[in-house]
């Protein structure tokens, strides 16, 4: 029998900002039914967000062709949101440091920086083509009595 306390949706969609809006809505509202607080709830859609700007701008280039699929998995433990583009790959260790003196003033960059600060843990797997960006936020159990 399945868990009542899992549920799952996924989609693919075409590399547009249409789609990045989407996947930002609902990371938000899963965030919500998750219970996540008030504070967290945009800090977790920014992050879904970053990567799925990421996704669309820097994997698939807007190639009409190429798509990105977006999967948002609520346990009793964590949300956990995962983004997936048909890009060249990402290497995590090659993103410049946008707190870096030389960097600060750049207009791009801190989307990785953005994921890593709102989200409790945060995995990058090459697929050969394409990049997997897994987002996990955990849930605060609740409290006894509560």
């Amino acid at each position: 029998m399945a868990d009542s306390t899992t549920s799952r949706v996924s989609f693919t969609l075409d590399s547009s900002l249409d789609s990045v809006n989407k996947v930002e809505q609902t990371a938000e509202q899963c965030a919500a039914r998750a219970g996540f607080d008030e504070d967290t709830i945009p800090h977790i859609g920014m992050a879904v967000r970053e990567a799925a700007v990421n996704a669309v701008l820097h994997g698939n280039a807007y190639d009409s062709n190429k798509h990105i699929t977006a999967s948002f998995e609520t346990t009793i433990d964590a949300l956990t949101i995962r983004i997936t583009d048909q890009g060249p790959g990402l290497d995590p260790d090659s993103i410049p440091d946008p707190l870096a003196p030389e960097n600060i003033l750049r207009g791009s960059g801190r989307g990785i920086f953005l994921i890593r600060a709102f989200m409790d843990e945060v995995h990058f797997r090459q697929l050969h083509p394409g990049t997997e960006l897994t987002l996990i936020k955990h849930r605060t159990p609740a409290q006894p009595g509560t």
